[in-house]
């Protein structure tokens, strides 16, 4: 009894220590940060591996890396930009011009702006990669981020709609999926259930922050989520989210629909068998 209890110290001490250290522990850590009106998700792997998936829409991602980062670690091993609207885009720009990147992914798809401009040109040496699904990406311990939309190679093409060029990436470690959609509306859900891919996410981020233009009730019965987490800023001017993409969730989810604008920053733990919800 005395050595089990022993082992077991060891092992709690060991823990805290890493967590206060910023050491990698052996968890996934996946946060929705509070960026107010925009999209920005932080995933940090057991071995200490950091994706940042787009950066909102001003520099608050910077203060929000800045809480869930060790101190010391500088570092973002990918950084994806699901589509060059403004409330995705702007905070990369200051992302990549303090921290240390190694890929950049994107769709290549047609996009105006100084912003875009100035995002492109801030990339540096880091690696430009452009998404299409069977561009997957390992990261070690059992983490990979699986590209499922766009089905091929969309760089260079217009489309009237930006936000179903979005990159619809999922998160896969262990017994878990998170998808990811990005502003992905009602058509490009479509073109995604036309495929044979495998959507099954236990956690969703409602696409185009809760719009009732996205997260129909086909898509989800085919996502079958447990939890639904939604993007977006308190008192928007766009009235997101919507009741009928929450009415959707509900009718296929018994499970939690979390919001920043209410919950602020949502932080999720994961091993490879379970799921901690830790704010």
């Amino acid at each position: 009894m005395f050595k089990f209890w022993t082992i077991t110290l060891i092992i709690c001490s060991a823990l805290v220590f890493s967590a206060f250290n910023g050491l990698p522990d052996p968890f996934l850590h996946v946060y929705f940060l509070d960026v107010g009106q925009g999209d920005s998700i932080f995933i940090r792997t057991p071995s200490g591996k950091n994706i940042l998936v787009d950066g909102g829409p001003d520099d608050k991602v910077l203060t929000e890396l800045s809480d869930v980062m060790p101190f010391f670690d500088r570092k973002l091993d990918l950084v994806v930009l699901t589509h060059a609207h403004s409330d995705h885009l702007n905070g990369l720009i200051s992302v990549l011009k303090r921290y240390e990147v190694s890929s950049v992914l994107i769709t290549g798809a047609l996009a105006k702006g100084a912003y875009y401009r100035e995002f492109l040109d801030s990339i540096g040496d880091a690696r430009l990669l452009i998404a299409e699904s069977g561009r997957d990406f390992y990261f070690g311990d059992g983490v990979y981020f699986d590209v499922v939309f766009p089905i091929e190679n969309i760089n260079g093409q217009h489309f009237e709609n930006t936000n179903n060029a979005s990159i619809v990436g999922r998160v896969v470690f262990g017994n878990h999926a998170i998808l990811l959609t990005g502003d992905a509306e009602i058509e490009s859900e479509r073109w995604q259930l036309l495929t044979e891919f495998d959507l099954s996410g236990e956690i969703i981020k409602l696409g185009h922050h809760g719009s009732r233009t996205a997260s129909s009730l086909a898509y989800l019965k085919n996502v079958t989520p447990s939890t639904g987490v939604i993007q977006c800023g308190v008192d928007n001017k766009f009235d997101h989210p919507h009741s009928e993409s929450m009415e959707n969730f509900s009718t296929v989810s018994t499970g939690k629909l979390l919001r920043n604008d209410l919950d602020g920053r949502v932080h999720f733990v994961f091993d490879q068998d379970r799921l901690f919800l830790s704010s």
